[in-house]
């Protein structure tokens, strides 16, 4: 037991030295494993891994954890449990049934990309996402294959929304479709990079046959979808491109175009504790189709239903 102890100890001092993020090969060399193994427990997801842009990377600390964990225990879990975190793409609706169920869910807003990246680096539980493949015409189950893995995690129907453009009342600009934002004088409101809204908005632009520079965007990007529409209602631009139950909150007008699928992606398993039940009963109930009711642009029938199995 004094060697284990010892052993751990002197992994725990010389990580201080390491980077936060280890690459494949510098996991391996610490771990004393081949790549070609440690390669094999991240694919099977008994090691704390994120798959980003098609290669894996290890948060220092919780490899130090999980080793820790199995040179103390001996039969403890491989998985760390992530921490009640939903993280990612942000909905206002979603936001209000977090609050009101009780679910122990802290938000974490940021971007679908964002969400997906925190979820398979063990930062959250649940990654809200909605993101448009533009080659399978499918939402998020492509995006999640991609970031998590080809296994391990369920995607559920948050809810079906509508995604246009944001505009002032009575759309005084005649505003019809992606197009027409490159008009001369029409200063646009962008979202941040990995921002569900901002894939598909330049997947609409690529259709159109136009470029994202074709624009003229205001310096810095709303971060919410809240934030798009107070631009819009402020006057500082004349559109922006989201989702109408926020024009209806600012009394703005909105251009549908898109009707898109809003997901919670989280591992199989995280999917039966109380955090996620919690919330999805409280999403079955009376009071909250009343508020999706009231806020417009949104169909909850599907809402708890598994849309893809990763």
């Amino acid at each position: 037991m004094a060697e284990t102890l010892d052993a751990s100890a002197a992994f725990a001092g010389n990580c201080r030295m390491m980077p936060d993020v280890l690459t494949l090969k510098e996991a391996a060399a610490w771990l004393r494993l081949s790549e070609r193994a440690l390669y094999d427990l991240a694919r099977g997801r008994q090691v704390p891994a994120a798959l980003l842009g098609g290669k894996w990377v290890f948060p220092r600390a919780l490899l130090d954890r999980w080793l820790a964990a199995r040179a103390d225990g001996g039969d403890a879990p491989h998985r760390v449990a992530p921490p009640p975190v939903l993280a990612g793409s942000h909905d206002p609706l979603l936001d209000w049934a977090v609050r009101q169920s009780g679910c122990g869910l802290a938000l974490r807003a940021g971007g679908s990309l964002d969400g997906l990246g925190a979820l398979a680096a063990g930062q959250a539980v649940v990654a809200a996402a909605h993101l448009l493949d533009a080659d399978s015409g499918a939402w998020n189950a492509p995006a999640a294959r991609r970031e998590l893995g080809a296994g391990g995690h369920v995607g559920i129907t948050w809810a079906w929304r509508d995604q246009g453009l944001l505009v002032a009342p009575g759309n005084p600009l005649g505003l019809a479709g992606v197009a027409d934002l490159a008009r001369t004088g029409i200063a646009v409101v962008g979202r941040q990079n990995r921002a569900g809204s901002h894939v598909l908005l330049v997947h609409l632009l690529t259709e159109a046959g136009l470029r994202l520079d074709a624009l003229t965007f205001l310096p810095e990007p709303a971060l919410a979808e809240d934030e798009v529409a107070a631009a819009v209602a402020e006057g500082r631009a004349q559109a922006g491109f989201g989702i109408r139950a926020e024009a209806a909150a600012r009394g703005l007008g909105f251009v549908p175009l898109v009707r898109e699928r809003f997901d919670l992606v989280m591992a199989r398993r995280d999917y039966f504790e109380p955090p996620v039940q919690t919330l999805l009963a409280f999403a079955r109930g009376a009071a909250f189709a009343a508020r999706a009711a009231r806020m417009g642009g949104y169909d909850i029938a599907e809402t708890g239903r598994v849309a893809f199995n990763g």
